[in-house]
């Protein structure tokens, strides 16, 4: 009977240990390094890529999340005092920073043809536009993106899902515990003396926007420069009329794009085309539909017979509408003589749906299409090229919802680091097929940021014949990195002068 019982506790115990031995873990602090030679312009540059995790702390000093970063930093360089360091984010919320590192501003872009199609076998090359010949780059996953995690608490239980959205999942719980990070980020790796420039792309937008105040207020830390690519609203409110006439520059372009419109507004080049549209979006659609319900029926008629004429859809649909048309159904309709549906994110992809009817399209020609070459990339580059081995699943899309929206002023707090701060710069980069955040909201935006117009010299726009990743087209990866160059460039001070009004 003894022996048996011993059996069965060495059994037990040995199950204890495989158990403990193979739980899916992530290192809390830890760090990899590899060496690389790329060529980017034409010139060989030989830079390090480290991967690692750094922690997030409570004000007790316990680890609460670790967050996974690349960074990549040049390495024939002697002083990087005046080397401008890229803080890099994505956007959802709960979108790991993979977009822009493999397929923007990174040293290995995706295996992917000239407009941004996935191609076989998935994987990376060469960046050849990449900014790191001017600025070392960090790409940083926010918590529960990439292999970033919440962490239990020092009695090894999880905290609970309201625990974890105050810490974390909302706009102003995002902005803090991301600024302490950096800020331990920028003092291990000794760059407090070097240009700093913040990057974020979609929701990134926001996160940017309000860390450009908290990292100055709260952790004494100046930037040099934000850039916001595809932009929210970033708090800047953009409802009722706004909202509804901004579309219409995008329905035009998205038309134009798939040859939809009348021919004498495709024979137009699309900038051409463009700036007609915003003068009658801005000058015309806009106080029309400000009218509502007690437009007179002459005027309705006119309005619609022009939005129609930019839209490429029949006046019938723009006046069933009551002249508001639903981006959902724009993607639907423009081309249901064709059978075919319009990308969300980006309208230059096409979709079938399983029937012509409805309102809407079955799912995101573009994201579907972007999931097929990221994916397989980053899960392929991080482990087999950057030599970070883990079997924590890398989120493309992590667990962040509910997030909490409320008191959102980022768009407020990136005027008042601008104003307090002369240094600092903002600009704007979008794609004009991109039907979610759409580069007309993003020009209002940037309109209304400083209403003072004091310091428009400071606020720029660029847009690309693309969607909202606009650096999947080739020709858009090299211009926007090199608007890229252009901005630091030009934001970066001339040898002693002061940062004063």
């Amino acid at each position: 009977m003894k022996r048996i019982i011993l059996l069965v506790s060495l059994y037990v115990c040995t199950l204890s240990q495989t158990w403990a031995d193979n739980k899916r873990t992530l290192e809390i602090d830890a760090k990899n390094t590899t060496e690389h030679t790329t060529k980017i312009k034409g010139k060989k540059i030989n830079y390090s890529a480290t991967t690692g995790t750094q922690p997030v702390w409570n004000s007790d000093g316990d680890p609460t999340a670790t967050l996974f970063y690349t960074y990549y930093q040049r390495t024939d360089v002697k002083n990087n005092s005046t080397r401008p360091l890229l803080i890099s984010f994505n956007g959802g919320p709960g979108s790991a920073s993979v977009w822009m590192h493999v397929a923007y501003t990174g040293p290995r872009v995706l295996n992917v043809d000239d407009e941004g199609y996935p191609l076989q076998p998935y994987g990376v090359k060469t960046n050849p536009y990449s900014v790191l010949d001017v600025a070392d780059i960090v790409y940083v996953n926010p918590v529960n993106t990439g292999y970033s995690r919440v962490l239990p608490t020092k009695e090894g239980k999880m905290p609970s899902k309201e625990e974890q959205k105050k810490m974390f999942f909302g706009v102003n719980a995002d902005v803090k515990y991301l600024a302490e990070w950096i800020t331990t980020f920028v003092s291990r790796n000794e760059r407090w003396r070097s240009p700093k420039y913040l990057i974020g792309e979609s929701y990134g937008t926001t996160r940017v926007s309000g860390l450009s105040l908290e990292l100055q207020n709260r952790q004494w830390m100046y930037l040099n420069g934000v850039i916001l690519v595809s932009p929210t609203d970033i708090g800047i409110k953009r409802d009722g009329p706004v909202k509804s006439a901004n579309r219409l520059p995008y329905f035009s372009a998205a038309a134009w794009y798939h040859n939809a419109l009348e021919q004498s507004l495709q024979d137009k080049k699309l900038l051409t085309l463009l700036n007609e549209v915003e003068d009658f979006t801005v000058n015309e659609y806009m106080p029309a539909l400000a009218k509502g319900g007690f437009i007179s029926a002459q005027e309705k008629q006119a309005i619609a017979n022009k939005v129609s004429h930019y839209s490429g859809l029949a006046v019938e649909e723009v006046l069933n509408s009551n002249l508001d048309i639903a981006t959902s159904y724009f993607w639907k309709e423009l081309l249901r003589d064709r059978k075919q549906t319009i990308g969300r994110l980006d309208s230059r992809y096409l979709g079938i749906d399983k029937q012509v009817v409805g309102s809407k399209p079955d799912y995101n020609a573009e994201l579907t299409s972007w999931l097929h070459s990221f994916t397989p990339a980053i899960n392929y580059y991080l482990r087999e090229e950057l030599d970070y081995v883990t079997d924590t699943k890398y989120n493309m899309f992590g667990p962040v919802r509910p997030w909490n929206r409320q008191n959102n002023k980022t768009g407020e707090n990136l005027r008042q680091a601008m104003a307090q701060n002369p240094y600092l710069n903002v600009m704007i980069q979008a794609g004009y097929f991109d039907g979610a955040t759409n580069y007309f909201d993003a020009k209002y935006t940037m309109w209304q940021l400083d209403p003072s117009g004091i310091m428009k010299s400071r606020l720029s726009f660029k847009g690309y014949e693309s969607g909202h990743m606009m650096y999947l087209r080739r020709a858009d990866l090299e211009q926007s990195n090199e608007d890229i160059r252009a901005f630091m460039k030009a934001s970066l001070p001339a040898k002693n002068k002061a940062a004063k009004y």
